[in-house]
């Protein structure tokens, strides 16, 4: 398949998004927020990101490998690369995934978190997510809605909500994320759909499927068709766009002003058809 990237941090701070495109698979990370907390880990969130991608995109070489099965060996190989830093605190570095991968006849896909795969077929627009992390602290993430974005308040109340977050998750009882442990992978969300269903689609993280699911200013439809025609960069641009319409947060409450972005676009490559449009 022919895929195209982009990815653009959400402000000053380095970029905790990653994305990677191979002729057969398209991978998004989306590094979870410290809030400023302690996480045991000296390399920190771009490290591990950056680390977790290039092993998965090599453990899933093989293209007839389960993904889950990719990932957790991939979990593993990164855990091995740090073994003096305290892996067992709540606040390791950690990650969403989303995955898409093709392969003869079908198209396979792995969410875990919020990092959604979108697939645009004859029939229309399906979006395959993880929304467990929504179903928690449900009242802690309200107090932070009810603070203007950047405000010392706002700040702290994040503080809060990811600190309680952290005790929770990769539990039975809470959400599941990449960490330091390959059983996380294992709770991913995974499926398979036939090849001739899929005309185009779309990996990314929630900086950029926000445009839809929060700020409601596009349809799925319309984010592929700006794909299509101008590419992912053009994409988190229109993102860029609505958020400086509404710098506080009032509008829109959220962590924060921006937040990292990144996307791959994805189209299936048919022979005798040429590059796509």
């Amino acid at each position: 398949m022919y895929v195209s990237v982009a990815t653009e941090p959400g402000g000053s701070a380095p970029n905790e998004d990653w994305v990677a495109g191979t002729p057969s698979l398209a991978v998004v990370l989306d590094g979870l927020s410290t809030a400023g907390l302690d996480t045991g880990c000296q390399h920190g969130v771009p490290w591990y990101v950056a680390q977790l991608g290039g092993h998965l995109v090599a453990a899933l070489a093989e293209r007839d490998r389960p993904l889950a099965d990719g990932l957790a060996d991939a979990l593993d190989r990164v855990a091995r690369l740090h073994p003096e830093c305290d892996l067992k605190n709540p606040g390791t570095p950690s990650a969403t995934v989303a995955i898409l991968r093709e392969r003869p006849g079908h198209f396979d896909h792995l969410v875990l978190a919020d990092s959604p795969v979108i697939l645009e077929g004859d029939s229309g627009v399906t979006v395959l997510t993880d929304l467990r992390v929504d179903e928690v602290c449900q009242d802690l993430r309200a107090e932070t809605e009810r603070f203007q974005t950047g405000t010392p308040e706002h700040r702290a109340s994040v503080a809060r909500l990811v600190a309680a977050q952290r005790e929770i998750r990769n539990t039975e009882h809470g959400y599941w994320v990449a960490a330091s442990t390959p059983e996380s992978a294992f709770h991913a969300l995974t499926g398979t759909a036939p090849a001739d269903d899929v005309r185009s689609a779309a990996v990314m993280s929630d900086g950029v499927s926000r445009l839809v699911t929060e700020y409601q200013m596009a349809t799925w439809e319309a984010v592929l068709d700006r794909l299509r025609e101008r590419g992912p960069a053009s994409l988190i641009e229109v993102v860029r766009e609505v958020e400086a319409t509404d710098p506080h947060g009032q509008r829109w409450p959220r962590y924060k002003a921006g937040d990292d972005a990144a996307v791959a676009y994805c189209r299936p490559n048919i022979p005798g058809r040429g590059l796509p449009d």
